[in-house]
């Protein structure tokens, strides 16, 4: 299992924001410091703004900003902002998927349910105010 390098992003921008002293930052701005290239870190952007964790202000001293405080924000949060709901595999989705049609007497699925909750129960753990702290 990877990390899409949009979460990766999405992860360092929403460092970036959660440290930033301004009210509003440019996305050219996050773009350069973060080395993300401007027309996907719109879309980037587009998606946690979408899921109100970031808020957008539009005209001349435009830009973005966290919508609540990092400690209200966890990498779960932000990861599925941009994935949509986590799944460590389609069958945990929906166990229509499983290709021998054991759903609920599968040994492996029901390993891999144990892995999955306590992946997303990890993620959930962690907001940004403890990542900027180095709590971690």
């Amino acid at each position: 299992m990877k990390i899409t390098q949009e979460v990766d992003y999405a992860l360092r921008v929403m460092l970036f924001l959660s440290k930033s002293k301004e009210s509003r930052v440019e996305a050219r701005r996050i773009s350069e410091e973060e080395n993300i290239p401007l027309r996907f870190l719109l879309k980037l952007l587009r998606k946690l703004t979408t899921a109100d964790i970031v808020k957008s202000f539009r005209g001349v001293k435009g830009g973005y900003a966290l919508n609540m405080l990092p400690e209200n924000i966890t990498l779960k949060m932000v990861v599925e902002a941009v994935e949509g709901e986590l799944y460590i595999n389609k069958c945990m989705e929906n166990p229509e998927y499983c290709n021998l049609g054991r759903r609920e007497n599968c040994l492996v699925h029901k390993a891999l349910s144990r892995v999955q909750k306590a992946l997303i129960k990890e993620l959930d753990s962690i907001n940004f105010k403890d990542i900027m702290n180095n709590n971690i």
